[in-house]
């Protein structure tokens, strides 16, 4: 039986990549075109969303989200959740309609194809490297005032499997008191028991997000940043405990 497992394990593996690559091959004049021009990103995050919605179905993901508030078209935020896997980008992408832009680690730039569009279009960051860190709030700071909203899994990374949430960074924060963008916390429940980094796991299954009360952050200084920070993660850390039980 183990074998069994390990064998459907390595082609379940094997065919999430050939999902991230069909439709990027498919697409690939109009995405190499909406990326030449900063302006034309909204283009290339329409047809982002499409390749994400492919993969989520392709891998047996159908997606129940439930919403304490609406996110509001035209408006920027800050959206952030609990990063555990992969498809924590891909159903990122197929909730907020909004154009966002993600802020990620570099590492995945190196996934061909993927890494291609990945590394032009969102904002890099080397955590070993503080210049590599300052870089990225300027960045960001540069496409907030072009009207797109940012992504972070503020977490830093993915923590070890044991680790239900770990701590946050402060960098999302930080950016939503500065441009006081409202900050969009989601709870992903069940990526990590579906898809996690771990090679030989994961299963077709429901993906369940919720998309919980904004924070406001107009009109705070910058020291409320730890405060906000604290009550942003317990709400998805609360929200986790209670799907455990």
């Amino acid at each position: 039986m183990r074998t069994v497992k390990i064998i459907f394990w390595t082609l379940y593996r094997v065919w999430f990549y050939i999902l991230m690559a069909i439709p990027i091959i498919v697409m690939f004049p109009f995405l190499f075109i909406s990326i030449l021009s900063e302006k034309w990103y909204p283009y290339f995050f329409i047809m982002a969303r499409i390749w994400a919605k492919c993969i989520l179905f392709g891998m047996g993901f159908p997606t129940k989200v439930t919403f304490d508030q609406e996110i509001e078209e035209g408006k920027s935020y800050m959206f952030v959740a609990n990063h555990t896997s992969m498809t924590d980008i891909m159903l990122m992408l197929s909730i907020a309609k909004n154009p966002f832009v993600f802020v990620g680690k570099k590492e995945l730039s190196k996934i061909p194809l993927f890494g291609f569009f990945y590394k032009r279009t969102c904002i890099l960051v080397d955590r070993s490297s503080s210049k590599s860190r300052m870089e990225v709030f300027q960045r960001a700071q540069k496409r907030i005032s072009q009207g797109l909203s940012i992504c972070i899994f503020p977490e830093g990374g993915v923590p070890d499997e044991s680790i239900l949430l770990d701590e946050f960074k402060d960098g999302a924060f930080r950016l939503a008191l500065e441009h006081e963008l409202p900050i969009v916390p989601m709870t992903f429940y069940d990526n990590k028991r579906l898809f996690s980094y771990t090679f030989f796991s994961g299963s077709p299954g429901l993906m369940r997000a919720k998309v919980h009360r904004f924070f406001e952050t107009k009109n705070q200084n910058p020291e409320y940043k730890k405060t906000l920070k604290e009550e942003v993660r317990n709400v998805i850390l609360v929200e986790l405990q209670n799907d455990l039980k």
